[in-house]
Formats: C-alpha cells, structure tokens, sequence
C-alpha cells in the first residue's frame, strides 16, 4: 500500500538516496536539492509540501507539490493553483505501479485544498518524457500549450 509520509531526522537519508534511472535523470532534480527548494520557498512566500512515498515500511519515491509560488518565471495556470513540481520512483522499484497509485494519494492530498481552495492543478514536465505524459494524461492532465524552463504544462481542473 503507497502513502505518502513527511520527510523526518529518521527517513531523510533514505529518501536522499533514492534515485531514478539513468536514462531519467535528466527529466528530475536530486531529491536533496528538492528538499533544499522546499526551504528556499518556504521563506519566500511559498508552501511546498515534501512527501517521502513509502510502499507498505519501504521508502520508494519522492513528492514535492506546491501551492503559491513566487517570484519566478511561471505559467499562466501556477497563480492560484497547487503544483506537482517533483515526483519520482526509485530507479529499483520502477515498472511495479507505485508512480500510478502515488498518483492517487498526490491528488487526494491536494483535493483536501491544505493552504487554501484552487479550481487547477498543474505539472511540468520535459516534451520527451513519454512514461510521465501517459501516466499524467491518465489521470486527466492535459497540456495547456505553455512551455516554461523548455517544459511543457499539463493541467487538471481540480
């Protein structure tokens, strides 16, 4: 069963050391550079939420949504709406559905509107990321013809 934990003294090691493939790490920044974005945000106005994803007592991925972000370069959806701005599987628990029913609880964490309501989602990702375009059309994304950091924007109505 995938849930979604907070990142503590006791898990963060684990969670730094979680990798993707190779062939992947160009599509996702380093979960310790994430967490270090979470904190950089946090002071700047921002409400990052970063998850350990956890299958069953074993971390396998990394979350990090936001909600608020300023100051930067953004799409015309992000004012106003929460962000999946991370999310990653361990190169080592890929291809077992963990991404898909991480999904599921991302969403579900989002719809209870943590820091505030919001009609949109919305999620980066690179235009040759074929797995993550599939897995967020799955679950309703759709590209709202934006680029932004040469990533395109996929959008759900929440």
């Amino acid at each position: 069963m995938i849930t979604l934990r907070k990142i503590t003294l006791e898990n963060r090691r684990a969670i730094f050391n979680l990798e993707v493939s190779e062939d992947q790490r160009r599509f996702v920044a380093t979960n310790l550079s994430s967490v270090a974005s979470c904190y950089v945000l946090a002071t700047n106005g921002g409400h990052p939420f970063p998850f350990a994803i956890y299958a069953d007592e074993q971390p396998v991925g990394f979350v990090m949504l936001t909600y608020g972000i300023t100051g930067y370069d953004l799409p015309s959806i992000a004012d106003g709406s929460y962000c999946i701005l991370r999310l990653m599987i361990d190169k080592q628990h890929q291809s077992l559905g963990y991404g898909r029913e991480a999904m599921i609880k991302i969403l579900e964490f989002i719809r209870t509107f943590p820091t505030g309501p919001a009609q949109y989602c919305w999620i980066p990702y690179g235009a040759d990321n074929l797995a993550a375009k599939k897995l967020y059309g799955s679950f309703g994304f759709r590209d709202n013809g934006e680029i932004c950091h040469n990533e395109n924007i996929a959008v759900l109505r929440l």
